[in-house]
């Protein structure tokens, strides 16, 4: 991977953010960041690094919006837009033209900052919930169309409108990139809850950097609603699943739970991720993501304890109607009452078109011994998979059935 390419996946929501905050306007926000990387991949490869990069992206952004302005005859009723922009310091010029206008420097900015801004402005209640997701995605997470439309499940182009209409409501109904009041944080943070958590997800299959952002921005909204369980919850959440990274992948390849090294999780993390969990359960916390953090802290046990992982499951299921989390209870109920029972619930779920369905019923027809239908519920799981790593993983679960 190169600089760019690095910066791109660990700056893009920074450089966006800024430039919303500068400009108001999404579409031009989003316009001169592609083209602050786009000059980025010219200039660095011949030039060397910036010292800053986040300040070098930033500011070229902010001169290529002046530059566009500029040159728009309507540049008198847009200078509004620049009024408050923080001036450029030529004495900081990494070769676009000075800073990101934060004091000091920008790679240290103060918690909350402007991508907690920007994620808040997506989640607009104005907004249909999935629009605000999939916008934030888009801005904030650094994940592509088509990444969205795979974690909602639905084709691409369907993604693509929801993004448009969003960015289109958004400047249609002037809605102004700041926090808002906070009596009025209430109405936007469960969207925002769950931006933090799928952007966790995708960094959790591999994209270490995206991980690392969702716990980012998972502390900065703990820290803005101390007295919110669920949002003390979903911190402790990522951090007992973060704490498995170094466990779930050997040389390159997934490790299933169950294979995986005990004394390759970060103890810090999980006594951190269980301290915020308690203060969770002390705020009278009950929700999904509390009680997802308490399945993930017993999952740091060993042994595990399989009756109350399934028994928090199961109150789970019974919160969040959710067919996924039924399909997470079979995977427990499978350790306390077999494969068969499991697969009973498995096979009553309607998630035809999920690929962990198709794994986690090929797994349990392994174990029955019941091999022809095994390999078929693995084929139809390698129908479904899009990353490499679970392909492989796949492939190899298959080539243990006997032909």
């Amino acid at each position: 991977m190169t600089t760019v390419e690095r910066a791109f996946r660990d700056l893009w929501g920074r450089v966006l953010a800024a430039m919303v905050g500068y400009l108001g306007d999404f579409d031009l926000a989003e316009e001169v960041a592609q083209e602050a990387f786009a000059i980025a991949a010219e200039r660095w490869p011949r030039d060397g690094d910036p010292a800053h990069p986040a300040a070098w992206l930033i500011t070229t952004a902010r001169n290529r919006a002046i530059n566009r302005l500029r040159r728009d005859r309507t540049l008198a009723a847009k200078a509004h837009l620049l009024r408050d922009a923080p001036p450029t310091h030529p004495d900081q010029d990494d070769g676009a033209g000075g800073h990101n206008g934060h004091a000091g420097d920008p790679e240290a900015a103060p918690i909350p900052d402007e991508r907690l801004e920007l994620m808040f402005l997506c989640c607009h209640p104005a907004l249909a919930v999935d629009a605000q997701v999939a916008l934030t995605l888009r801005a904030l997470g650094g994940l592509t169309t088509a990444e969205i439309a795979h974690a909602f499940l639905v084709p691409e182009p369907t993604m693509a409108q929801r993004i448009v209409r969003a960015k289109r409501k958004i400047a249609a109904a002037g809605i102004p990139f700041r926090l808002p009041r906070h009596d009025l944080l209430q109405e936007r943070i469960a969207a925002v809850r769950a931006v933090v958590y799928l952007i966790f997800n995708e960094g959790y299959g591999g994209r270490r950097e995206l991980a690392t952002e969702a716990i980012r921005l998972g502390r900065a909204t703990a820290e803005l609603l101390p007295g919110e369980a669920e949002v003390q919850g979903l911190l402790a959440l990522m951090l007992l699943l973060d704490a498995r990274r170094a466990a779930r992948f050997r040389d390159g390849e997934l490790v299933m739970l169950a294979d995986q090294d005990p004394n390759l999780l970060d103890g810090d993390e999980i006594a951190e991720g269980r301290r915020v969990l308690d203060r969770a359960l002390r705020l009278g916390g009950r929700g999904a993501y509390v009680l997802q953090a308490a399945i993930a802290s017993l999952h740091a046990d060993e042994p595990r304890d399989w009756p109350q992982i399934a028994a928090l499951y199961g109150e789970l299921s019974r919160l969040t109607d959710s067919p996924v989390v039924e399909l997470n209870r079979a995977v427990a109920v499978a350790e306390v009452d077999g494969p068969a029972a499991a697969l009973t619930i498995v096979d009553g779920l309607p998630l035809e078109g999920y690929r962990y369905l198709h794994a986690t019923r090929a797994e349990l027809l392994r174990r029955l011994a019941l091999d022809d239908q095994a390999r078929d519920a693995y084929r139809q799981a390698l129908r479904l998979v899009h990353d490499d790593t679970e392909r492989r993983h796949l492939e190899r679960r298959l080539r243990t059935l006997a032909t």
